[in-house]
């Protein structure tokens, strides 16, 4: 065969392993697998300084709920109004243990969240919960 020839066959199958890899892949399988390093304070918690830089480190980028989300919902920022109007209620407002967005990042409701990663730490789940707890605002 054709020296060129195998080399264009050569290229077109790394192409096209490429391009297999990347379709099979889904946000298991994303290089950002390290927990996310935002503290929650005990109170007084703000979605913008707390909640949006833990979504967009370890939710948003990760691909799995960014512009192509799973589930449908994109937390690309801002991602407050996203959040809060998803058709699926994920926030009910002072009652962070009756969020469903609690539910599955602590794991109640499965499948937990992230989905095939490091789980959020203590303070994070109980963070969230809080901001949750103080009426979930956009502050």
């Amino acid at each position: 065969m054709h020296q060129s020839r195998k080399n264009s066959l050569l290229y077109f199958f790394f192409l096209l392993s490429s391009f297999a890899i990347s379709l099979s892949s889904g946000c298991e399988d994303n290089i950002v697998n390290q927990p996310v390093n935002v503290v929650f304070p005990d109170s007084n918690v703000s979605y913008s300084q707390h909640l949006e830089p833990l979504f967009q480190q370890g939710c948003a980028l990760s691909t799995c709920h960014g512009r192509a989300s799973q589930g449908g919902l994109n937390l690309e920022t801002p991602s407050y109004t996203k959040l809060m109007n998803h058709p699926t209620r994920l926030v009910v407002a002072m009652e962070g243990e009756n969020s469903l967005l609690v539910q599955r990042i602590d794991g109640r409701v499965q499948p937990q969240m992230p989905l095939n990663r490091t789980p959020l730490n203590k303070n994070q789940i109980d963070g969230i919960k809080k901001w949750i707890n103080e009426g979930a605002a956009n502050n």
